[in-house]
């Protein structure tokens, strides 16, 4: 059944995508310009891929080391009670709508992290991840940033839930051999739990990738391919679907629609990946028991 919808979806949007890329008067997988309604259209999906690759990595660097920190600490070191209230409080912010990010990241974040992005650039601006003459504000690292927060407590709350299923007779046997908690935890609980782990990135890359409205609140929609994250600039498929899609021509929508299909290509090689990934970590494991 899954497999028919894949199918589906994927026919569906092949169907409408064609009349627009053969209208397409530049190559649409290398072109960086998205012009769908000029005469004649020329729009590519280079600069929107890019956007959303780094605005994911972003998040993920940021947000992994801390989801994966705040899991341990919940299953094998807080007290009881303080682990429940901090599981209740990451669950509820897992449930709390893009928009809302979106809007606190344009409104409140914005002012934290351009002064961030002024420091790096006066301190590192010869990186070429740090320079520019700015603007600073609206960028690949607000963007990313906001979505690490949005991604957070859903690898916080797998990564949980997996450190917690490791078996008790493992770590006693870790423990009862002289280890500490930590050599413990690094010995038991994290080769145990690391199918699990992987899982919950993918999950939370998946949710980046596929992000919508707090990308289009808070980057700068240049569509341009550059390494700088700091200055003002950046889009994604998403954000750009979402913001150009209201007032797109037919050939504008069917433009929209074969970048959608592209974000649904990458989504499923990611997820594919992921499977990959778990399918032979769990055969190592099998076989190394």
């Amino acid at each position: 059944m899954v497999l028919v919808i894949i199918v589906a979806i994927t026919a569906f949007l092949v169907a409408e995508a064609v009349p627009a890329l053969q209208a397409d008067d530049a190559n649409f997988l290398t072109e960086t310009e998205w012009f769908p309604n000029q005469t004649p259209p020329e729009f590519g999906i280079a600069a929107l891929a890019w956007g959303t690759l780094v605005t994911s990595v972003i998040a993920l660097v940021v947000a992994v080391p801390v989801a994966l920190g705040i899991a341990l600490y919940l299953s094998h070191y807080a007290p009881r009670r303080i682990a429940t209230t901090f599981g209740f409080v990451i669950d509820l912010l897992a449930a709390v709508p893009s928009v809302v990010f979106g809007l606190w990241g344009f409104t409140v974040f914005i002012e934290p992290v351009r002064s961030f992005s002024v420091w790096l650039n006066k301190y590192f601006g010869w990186i070429p991840l740090f320079g520019g003459d700015g603007p600073f504000g609206r960028s690949f690292m607000l963007g990313g940033l906001v979505l690490a927060i949005m991604v957070l407590p859903i690898i916080t709350a797998l990564s949980r839930e997996v450190f917690r299923q490791t078996p008790t007779a493992n770590e006693e046997a870790a423990l009862s051999l002289g280890a500490t908690r930590w050599e413990m935890i690094r010995t038991a609980v994290l080769p145990y739990g690391r199918p699990g782990v992987i899982a919950s990135v993918m999950l939370g890359l998946g949710r980046a990738l596929g992000e919508t409205i707090a990308l289009a609140l808070t980057l700068g929609f240049i569509n341009e391919i550059t390494v700088n994250i700091i200055q003002n600039g950046g889009n994604s498929i998403a954000a750009n679907i979402a913001n150009g899609f209201g007032e797109a021509g037919e050939i504008g929508r069917g433009a929209l629609i074969a970048s959608g299909l592209v974000l649904f290509a990458i989504t499923l090689v990611v997820n594919m990946a992921a499977r990959a990934i778990i399918y032979r970590r769990r055969e190592f494991t099998e076989s190394a028991a």
